[in-house]
This record gives C-alpha cells, sequence and structure tokens, in this order.
C-alpha cells in the first residue's frame, strides 16, 4: 500500500472505495484530527485523548470506527505530547469482511504518516 497523496494537512490512503483520508488541523495546544472516506464520510465515533490518561470516547450506536479512530488519537498524543481529538467515519455499503479488512489496513498506512 502506499500513499496516493501527502500534504501538511491531508493523507490519503487506497484507491475508489476503499479510500481512506485523514486531515490535521493544528491548534494552540493540541490537535484535531477527521477521518473519512469510502463512499460515505460521516461521524461514526469521537475519541479524545490526553499524555497519562485514558482515552475518552463516544461510539455512535451502530457504528465501529472506534476501532480505527482510537490507535490514531493514542498515536498522535504520544509523538507529539499534546491532547488530540479525532472523529469522523468511513462507510461503505453493505461491506463484506474482507473489504472491512481493506479499509483497516488503509487506515492503518495513514497512522504511520501521522
Amino acid at each position: 500500500m502506499t500513499i496516493a497523496e501527502r500534504s501538511n494537512d491531508r493523507i490519503i490512503a487506497g484507491n475508489g472505495r476503499y479510500k481512506v483520508w485523514l486531515e490535521k488541523k493544528v491548534l494552540d495546544h493540541g490537535l484535531s484530527y477527521t477521518l473519512g472516506g469510502g463512499e460515505k464520510s460521516h461521524i461514526g465515533g469521537l475519541v479524545y485523548k490526553e499524555l497519562d490518561a485514558e482515552a475518552k470516547v463516544i461510539k455512535v450506536q451502530g457504528h465501529y470506527d472506534l476501532e480505527v479512530l482510537l490507535p490514531i488519537a493514542e498515536a498522535a498524543c504520544l509523538k507529539y505530547k499534546q491532547p488530540v481529538v479525532v472523529t469522523g467515519g468511513i462507510h461503505i455499503d453493505n461491506a463484506t469482511k474482507d473489504e472491512i479488512d481493506i479499509i483497516i489496513n488503509n487506515c492503518k498506512e495513514l497512522l504511520k504518516c501521522i
């Protein structure tokens, strides 16, 4: 897997309906990330992470986006030593397990570029 695009505030991994993206906003103290992709980006969850504290999560019922949001929040907080919030979601209609695995792997590629 290669990163299709990278700029100061957005990275993209994957192609077609499996494409995922992550945007970063730098605040005076803290970072805000938005994750999206698939056929329809949405708000499927939210993670807030501070150093030396357990992550606070909001899970939207019926969504499983925390599986990819949480690792992003943890990695960014550890790397930048600042509070981090990550929100967003990725949706593909009637996704199979194999398609979900592709999306998760593409999100892992984004994680490498934080």
